[in-house]
């Protein structure tokens, strides 16, 4: 079974007892969610798309962490301008629980 689900704004393919990394979700570790906005659905009998989707994938936050970090780094030369800015990038770790 597999399913195309988008998540923030991003398309996931996903199996069920996957785990994967998606953009930040509201919740703590432990937490049910479930993504409606299913894209794909292919079964070992029928393949669905489109508006024709019916299906509802649920899945279990596992862990919340930060990306590797980010530098931007700017500079002029012969100005003596430099910026260094950086950033991590926040993930939510979930395990797909069933795809329905």
């Amino acid at each position: 079974m597999l399913a195309v689900v988008k998540i923030a704004g991003k398309q996931f393919k996903v199996q069920q007892d996957q785990t994967l990394y998606v953009p930040h979700l509201a919740g703590n570790s432990g937490d049910k969610v479930e993504f409606t906005d299913v894209l794909l659905f292919n079964s070992d009998s029928a393949l669905s798309l489109g508006k024709d989707v019916k299906s509802i994938v649920k899945a279990e936050i596992i862990d919340h962490i930060k990306g590797d970090k980010v530098i931007a780094f700017k500079m002029k030369r012969r100005k003596g301008f430099r910026k260094k800015h950086g950033h991590r990038t926040h993930y939510t770790k979930i395990k797909i629980e069933s795809i329905a």
